[in-house]
């Protein structure tokens, strides 16, 4: 029961850093045609008052023993902390759903909410006007948008893009993609944009110096017939992607119709145009692709048709009979076996369900032996925040963080998970993994029985590394990030497990503000393990090749990169077979 309440006072807490977004002047509509300026040209408007972000110390009170519970449970927590605009709002909401119908208001808000496709329709965008596809609960992998349209005969160029919500700090949405089609010199030009940093690295084909070619989900940055590929600084927006062709092999011509199709894989953007891949585009830090709140099309041309599809939908949570079996079972409050962190973001509603309807139905889950919670921090857009208040009380395996997911957010993510198992959830060993990941945890336990139970890093581990210097990179570090030439030993991300003691060191090391905050969590890891080798006992560092962090081998114990639709075969062949066989 305690564990219970400390999961939904984290979701309370989380509440007050839903974003300011609902109440601002640029709200998108749902799909529709406007004259606009282009978003470089807005004017700014004086922000609202700020509402107070959680600074590191904040994580002390997401875990805390103390009941924040009176007679009204949802609700009550909210009222300890400062009451924004958007929390009174979601009170709001909340309360209207427990006066409502469950099937009548429910299933309607949840239609509303996250649609899985929206559609728009013949539009002449001419002068400056342009075409809005609101996306209320953004994109995730597999994702698409596909848009059908004829160039105009007598215009230059038109755009594709991808405009997110607002970025803590700044005033104007980022573009976290801008696809910009040229016909003066035919050319494909890709780039992202925010407030503070203004236009990103610019990467031109085929000419004016090369770099390496590198791969997005394994594609190439562009077709193959576009020659070399260069990297600049971009001085404005007109590149951070560009190659030239000629009129014949050029993807796009004036007159003719088109179906390009923009897509979204584990690693960045991919559009394919009329049945061929033609340029790729790797996810930029901060402007991931589930911050997307609308697709804008703008420029010369006239659009037949633009559907973005296969969003993220949540499970109709409120109308369907929830299986008692997949709820998280209630927990004795002695030290338990091992708890599992599961990294997640809000909208990825289907990869947490095809976990809890496989993996998590190990005997040892459902016995409460081993524990598994998703960490979940906030999203921007409120209607995916009312989606996972909703999944978390009828599952109760939800632990939310009180800041909106980044990238580089997640080492906040790993101190939350060590307090979570050492101060609530006591645990003799600690897994972190993430929503794309099938464990095995029948051989992890039978694995863990040889191992030692103090000073332990156990998985996939790199002893030999160095940071990533090219701009660009997703893991791209800075010299005043880490000078030395190398990383300390760390586990990859997908899946790793460390003893309770670290856990315990990490949390003492964040109260006493002597965390070295990194933003590769793997990696951070790394370096507090280090810490804890040089100044209180030896670290044994145990490699195990049957963690796998990038697709699938037989005989795993953890295999990552995988579908939904994946991890359920997974766990239908080890049912069926009783051996641990990919699916592809």
């Amino acid at each position: 029961m305690r564990d219970w309440l400390v999961g939904v006072s984290i979701m309370v807490l989380t509440l007050i850093f839903i974003i300011r977004h609902e109440q601002s002047d640029h709200k998108f509509p749902t799909s529709h045609t406007v004259d606009d300026s282009s978003i470089e040209g807005e004017s700014v408007h004086e922000p609202a008052k700020k509402p107070h972000f959680m600074t590191l110390e904040d994580l002390d009170y997401l875990f805390s023993n103390k009941s924040f519970f009176g007679e009204e449970e949802d609700l009550k927590g909210l009222l300890v902390w400062s009451p924004t605009l958007a929390m009174k709002d979601l009170v709001f909401l909340i309360n209207k759903e427990k006066g409502a119908s469950f099937s009548a208001m429910v299933s309607k808000e949840l239609g509303r909410n996250c649609p899985d496709f929206v559609t728009a329709f013949d539009e002449d965008l001419s002068g400056l006007r342009h075409v809005l596809l609101e996306l209320p609960c953004g994109l995730i992998e597999d994702s698409s948008v596909t848009l059908v349209g004829i160039p105009d005969e007598h215009s230059s160029s038109f755009q594709i893009q991808l405009v997110g919500s607002e970025l803590s700090g700044e005033t104007r949405r980022p573009i976290i993609l801008r696809y910009n089609v040229n016909f003066s010199r035919p050319s494909i030009v890709q780039n992202t944009w925010t407030e503070k940093l203004g236009w990103g690295n610019k990467v031109r084909c085929p000419d004016h110096g090369s770099v390496k070619n590198h791969l997005v989900d394994q594609l190439p940055l562009c077709n193959k017939q576009t020659g070399r590929i260069t990297s600049e600084k971009s001085s404005n927006d007109d590149a951070t992607m560009e190659f030239s062709l000629s009129n014949a092999n050029f993807p796009f011509l004036k007159g003719s119709p088109f179906t390009a199709t923009l897509w979204f894989g584990l690693e960045g953007f991919h559009m394919t145009i009329n049945g061929r891949h033609e340029t790729s585009f790797a996810y930029r830090e901060k402007l991931e692709p589930w911050l997307v709140s609308a697709v804008k099309v703008s420029g010369g041309l006239k659009m037949l048709s633009a559907l973005a599809t296969r969003l993220p939908i949540p499970d109709d949570h409120a109308s369907l009979i929830i299986e008692e079996k997949l709820k998280a079972p209630s927990l004795s409050g002695t030290r338990i076996e091992l708890l599992v962190g599961v990294f997640s973001t809000g909208n990825n509603f289907k990869r947490r369900m095809a976990l809890r309807r496989s993996w998590m139905q190990y005997e040892a889950v459902k016995s409460g032996k081993v524990a598994v919670r998703f960490l979940i921090g906030l999203h921007t857009k409120e209607k995916v925040n009312l989606e996972m208040w909703r999944e978390s009380k009828a599952y109760g395996d939800i632990q939310f963080m009180p800041f909106v997911d980044y990238y580089g957010l997640l080492s906040l993510k790993t101190v939350a998970l060590c307090i979570l198992g050492t101060k609530v959830i006591p645990a003799k060993y600690i897994m972190k993994t993430d929503d794309d990941a099938f464990v095995r945890i029948d051989e992890l336990l039978s694995s863990l029985k040889e191992k030692p139970s103090s000073a332990l890093l156990y998985g996939l581990i790199s002893f030999d590394s160095s940071p990533d210097r090219e701009q660009g990179s997703k893991w791209f570090i800075r010299k005043e990030e880490w000078p030395l030439d190398s990383y300390p030993p760390w586990a990859h991300g997908p899946g790793y497990i460390i003893s309770h003691d670290i856990a315990k060191f990490v949390v003492k090391g964040h109260r006493q503000r002597d965390l070295r905050l990194f933003k590769l969590e793997d990696v951070a890891m790394g370096i507090w393990i280090q810490q804890f080798n040089e100044t209180i006992k030896r670290v044994k560092y145990i490699n195990d090749k049957r963690f796998h962090n990038s697709g699938c081998k037989s005989n795993y114990i953890l295999v990552h990169y995988q579908t939904p639709r994946l991890i359920l075969c997974l766990w239908e062949k080890l049912q069926k077979e009783n051996q641990s066989i990919c699916c592809e």
